[in-house]
């Protein structure tokens, strides 16, 4: 660890003040993104959904977030002075998300409220990205590594919040209560981040930024690591999706014990994200995307013959080490080979090449569990994530601007 913290220590004052506030609304980003799955058996049984259903509120989620990265990206490259309120709306909207869910408990309203959460993703991801991409063009992976460790936090700590909070409370109660914390955190977001940008300088859409976005799109680096974070991507949602369902329709799980298997698939990114992020910088972005990508898909497999309790939860954990980072990876793999006026386009383009293809997953993966069972939806995860390990495993290694 000697050498991180040398890279961390020589970020700068002003640098790591945005990453750090960055970092922290990435933490509440993800209390909002990591609720919808823990809280899904009790939608689910509350409004008395298939599994087919199930997937779609994850289809919706996930084709609202990939249709609108690449505008949103779009707009946070034209419009840089105001980033801090892009930033801060995107805690706003996922809170009015669950606010719809909660009052309104209709599969229609679910479905709409999944979108909306979709959107905030949308809000914050390119954004926050590209903000880091910019002033950390010679620490790439490791910044946005340091910013997905306030998301694998988050999503370490909000399973066992959530759950306890539905142990106490009706589901519907719970949802509902989330446009406080959304507002709130969202004006403070907005408030800490706003200096960093007054000064931007704006710089609109122009005919050149459309030229590098159409050479980004031809080149073979951005298609081979696009295809295999759409696979990734793919495994990922599906084991999202129904792991919970597994958890607790299948081994009846509490929903608080549940929120305990969820903490365990998250908290080994808090160490992993920044050691695989400083190892991606210094030795290359394939050296760590190839093994990572074979040992992750493995561990999805292993899912479905797990026995319950210390082996399955051992499983869960080792999973959590490469769950989140791995797109941290990818998406500065591609960062690396585009422009500097397209960085929050590149992630919206990137996230609108694989999220499209992304979306109909879980309802797939429903309609194979009514037929197959449950197994079939994790054999199904683990198989996309190795066929994204052979479409990486010829890419030439990429070795970052500081010689790393």
């Amino acid at each position: 660890m000697h050498n991180p913290l040398n890279a961390i220590r020589g970020i700068g004052a002003e640098r790591l003040r945005l990453l750090g506030f960055l970092t922290g609304g990435h933490f509440f980003i993800h209390w909002f993104q990591q609720l919808f799955p823990v809280v899904l058996p009790s939608v689910k049984a509350g409004l008395g959904l298939n599994d087919i259903e199930v997937g779609a509120l994850n289809s919706a989620r996930q084709l609202a977030m990939g249709s609108l990265d690449l505008p949103m990206g779009m707009l946070a490259d034209s419009m840089v002075r105001q980033r801090a309120l892009i930033l801060g709306s995107a805690l706003a909207f996922m809170g009015t998300a669950y606010f719809l869910m909660g009052v309104a408990p209709l599969f229609f309203w679910a479905l709409l409220g999944s979108a909306f959460v979709g959107l905030g993703s949308a809000l914050w991801h390119p954004a926050a990205a590209a903000s880091l991409s910019r002033r950390f063009p010679d620490r790439r992976a490791t910044a946005l590594a340091i910013h997905g460790m306030g998301a694998t936090l988050s999503d370490t700590l909000t399973p066992l919040g959530v759950g306890l909070l539905l142990v106490a409370l009706p589901w519907h109660t719970v949802l509902g209560a989330q446009v406080l914390p959304g507002l709130l955190f969202g004006i403070i977001v907005w408030w800490c981040l706003a200096d960093f940008f007054t000064h931007a300088e704006s710089q609109g859409w122009r005919g050149g930024q459309l030229r590098e976005m159409a050479e980004l799109v031809k080149h073979p680096l951005f298609l081979r690591v696009s295809a295999a974070t759409g696979l990734l991507q793919m495994g990922r949602l599906v084991v999202i999706s129904f792991l919970p369902i597994y958890l607790q329709e299948h081994l009846g799980y509490s929903p608080f014990i549940l929120g305990v298997y969820f903490a365990l698939l998250h908290a080994m990114g808090t160490i992993s994200q920044p050691a695989l992020g400083y190892l991606s910088d210094r030795y290359g972005r394939r050296a760590v995307l190839f093994p990572s990508f074979l040992s992750l898909g493995i561990l999805f497999l292993l899912l479905a013959v797990a026995a319950p309790g210390f082996p399955l939860g051992l499983v869960i954990s080792a999973i959590g080490f490469f769950f989140y980072t791995l797109l941290n990876i990818t998406h500065a793999t591609i960062m690396d080979v585009a422009g500097s006026k397209i960085q929050a386009s590149c992630y919206g383009l990137t996230s609108l090449v694989t999220q499209i293809a992304v979306f109909p997953t879980p309802m797939i993966a429903g309609f194979l569990i009514g037929k197959y069972g449950i197994d079939s939806a994790f054999l199904l995860s683990g198989a996309f994530v190795l066929v994204g390990a052979l479409i990486l495993a010829p890419v030439k290694p990429y070795r970052t601007p500081n010689g790393g």
